[in-house]
């Protein structure tokens, strides 16, 4: 809640406080024996308010305060409001299970049900009621605490995929690297060695012919250039092979795929044939990991996508950073779409309704599935005025691993 929660309990930490207080109130005005003076109303209207307000921050000491509810108008003679009491307990009680560990939120559920059951005990006598009754706070609690432990494993699922996906390019690039070793060990074992041999051969042919030779001015210009060609490749070959073990050797592992290379990522898309141009808006802000890789696989999945299905056209990429989000937004003018009296192409963006997943694969599919996993959201539709827009939105404020 304090940035890192998600959003809508964001947004019903903020509701829930006044609408309890108003039930509160409406709760002790029905009750004939309430007594509403200034002290009762306002016990009545900001005492759970309050708690509920103080469990934003510190989720255990505001289930505490809600539940200290009970006492309060006890020992002020104030008849109810119990119903709304004990729902804002039992939330506040559960919203410590989700926001705090499961060792200090456990003291706040057994805090909650002593007050509750020694206010009861204090009311009406003891009783066995008095007892068990309190026992509801722990369902709310454990509530609380499975969804935290879904979040974490939802987290660690986040973490493992980057993990998996880096792993995964690391290990392509090594077998890229000990591709061109051995192409470079065999260009130099086999062809190279084999065009040493042919040239000296030639050459040695033409020094045995020379007499021959000093009357066939033309046959001897011709042993003389497969000579010159073959050292002439023998060269070649050598530095082909130095290249391939020197750009094998220089970077053994590949760079962990992150929005900091998005500049990059343009660069090879212009260098594919499409006009691209890049807009970075706000104050880049480092990013978690698995988090990164996925905003890095949405850009590059987009520009694919207009690769594909608007040959010809025309590319601009936004990002966007702000203090809770960032935002990436790929937009195409569609150039390429069509032609003639603008009939669509096969496979084509046209050909798929609005929504659709233009790669007729699995391209938005995957791109939703890596912003949902963060708790963002993906937006990709035709644009009014030609071309196709997908934005993508990550939260960043999150906790995660």
């Amino acid at each position: 809640m304090r940035g890192r929660r998600p959003g809508d309990l964001r947004l019903l930490a903020w509701l829930l406080p006044p609408t309890m207080g108003v039930l509160a109130v409406v709760e002790a005005l029905s009750n004939e024996r309430f007594d509403p003076t200034p002290v009762h109303l306002s016990v009545v209207a900001a005492w759970v308010p309050m708690g509920l307000v103080l469990a934003r921050w510190r989720p255990a000491i505001g289930a505490v305060v809600v539940a200290a509810f009970y006492p309060v108008v006890i020992l002020l003679d104030i008849p109810g409001p119990g119903g709304v009491g004990l729902i804002s307990t039992l939330l506040a009680v559960g919203w410590a299970g989700f926001g705090e560990p499961v060792r200090r939120s456990r003291w706040a559920l057994i805090a909650a049900m002593l007050i509750y059951a020694a206010s009861d005990t204090m009311r009406a006598g003891f009783s066995w009621v008095n007892v068990f009754f309190p026992l509801i706070f722990v369902v709310g609690w454990w509530s609380g605490v499975l969804v935290q432990r879904e979040q974490g494993r939802s987290r660690a699922f986040a973490e493992m995929a980057a993990t998996l996906d880096a792993q995964r390019e690391a290990v392509a690039h090594a077998a890229v690297i000990e591709e061109r070793t051995r192409i470079a060990r065999e260009i130099h074992d086999a062809v190279a060695h084999s065009v040493s041999i042919m040239t000296l051969q030639i050459g040695g042919l033409r020094s045995q012919l020379e007499d021959v030779l000093e009357h066939r001015p033309a046959e001897r210009e011709v042993m003389l250039g497969l000579e010159r060609l073959g050292r002439q490749s023998v060269e070649e070959l050598r530095s082909l092979v130095g290249i391939m073990r020197k750009s094998g050797s220089e970077s053994p592992t590949a760079p962990t795929p992150s929005l900091a290379l998005a500049e990059q990522l343009i660069a090879d898309v212009r260098a594919a044939g499409l006009p691209a141009q890049l807009r970075v808006e706000g104050v880049p802000t480092p990013l978690h990991q698995a988090l990164d890789v996925s905003a890095y696989r949405v850009l590059q999945e987009a520009l694919t996508n207009v690769l594909r299905h608007a040959p010809g056209g025309h590319a601009e990429v936004a990002i966007r950073y702000a203090a809770d989000t960032v935002t990436i937004e790929v937009r195409d003018d569609g150039a390429g779409e069509a032609t003639g009296e603008g009939a669509a192409l096969p496979g084509s963006r046209a050909d798929h309704p609005p929504g659709a997943d233009r790669t007729g694969g699995h391209g938005l599919i995957g791109m939703r599935e890596r912003t949902a996993i963060f708790g963002g959201t993906l937006q990709a539709a035709p644009r009014p005025e030609g071309g196709f827009a997908v934005t993508a939105c990550f939260p960043i404020r999150r906790r995660w691993p």
